[in-house]
């Protein structure tokens, strides 16, 4: 989700410049700088940034400069006479020396540039309209940027997907050696209480490796697995159709871990442990970058 774009536009008498700038984000955060007098468009700013975008932080930046070299100065005569008066009364008071013109003169305020005539409605709304339509000219952009770097990242993406692919596959074999890894251990710990427990018949530990056996099953959770990898595989196709699949894809990546913690829990062979805690580790590897994702 990130990007940059810069569109600018101008008229008879002034020129501008909208910047838009958009990070990674869990949610839509919106922040819009304008110059002083031009509240008014942060509003309709942050709804057309809303119209087009889901995710991110976005930064918007409007700048306009006058095409005047350089505006009429005045002095503000009411701000100076009584800057004036309460320099007398200080200085009856205290006796202080009176302040210079020119000091009097660099008090803020004190000097102004001349306003240009006031604009009628009809100028203010021609202005908006030509602010709003460079708006739209710098999101398209963004839109665009982030569309961009959204391609290369479904790259990366697949990769992870299918490097979670193949841990499940190598997680699926070695399940197969688990069962034997079972019924050994217990038949090593069977041999060490033979002197304290009666003999075990055949049937009862054929049941009781049965339920150790079950207990170390770990087939619904590759078969889940399989199932999420499938999921995410549409999701990517969603994505480069430029459909906004960030926050399916963050629930996704929840229960991916999920199965994986399973997994890792059920294990009873040190091998598929390993690909277990290798799997979390490509797991999380994806979620950082589906937070990338619009």
């Amino acid at each position: 989700m990130t990007g940059y774009a810069r569109a600018q536009g101008s008229d008879d008498r002034r020129r501008w410049v909208w910047e838009a700038r958009s990070v990674n984000g869990r949610n839509l955060e919106i922040r819009c700088r304008v110059p002083q007098g031009f509240d008014r468009l942060e509003n309709p700013a942050r709804t057309a940034v809303g119209g087009r975008l889901k995710r991110g932080n976005v930064s918007l930046t409007l700048t306009l400069t006058s095409e005047r070299q350089s505006k009429p100065l005045r002095i503000n005569r009411a701000l100076l006479a009584e800057l004036g008066a309460l320099a007398e009364e200080v200085r009856k008071s205290t006796g202080a020396a009176a302040p210079s013109a020119d000091g009097l003169l660099r008090v803020r305020g004190v000097i102004e540039e001349e306003e240009e005539g006031e604009q009628t409605e009809e100028a203010l709304a021609a202005l908006d309209k030509a602010l709003s339509a460079t708006l739209e000219e710098v999101l398209k952009a963004l839109v665009v940027a982030r569309a961009a770097e959204g391609k290369a990242l479904a790259t990366v993406i697949d990769g992870h997907v299918g490097e979670i692919e193949g841990l499940c596959k190598r997680a699926a074999e070695r399940a197969q050696v688990q069962i034997g890894t079972v019924r050994s251990r217990f038949e090593s710990q069977l041999a060490e209480l033979m002197d304290r427990v009666p003999t075990l018949s055949e049937e009862r530990f054929a049941q009781e490796v049965a339920l150790l056996v079950g207990k170390a099953d770990v087939r619904e959770e590759l078969d889940r697995l399989a199932a999420h990898i499938a999921q995410a595989r549409t999701l990517l196709a969603e994505a480069r159709a430029d459909n906004p699949v960030g926050r399916k894809f963050d629930f996704l990546c929840q229960e991916f871990n999920r199965e994986a913690n399973t997994l890792c829990s059920k294990s009873a062979d040190i091998e598929l442990t390993r690909i277990g805690i290798d799997l979390k580790g490509a797991v999380e590897r994806m979620r950082e970058q589906v937070q990338n994702v619009e």
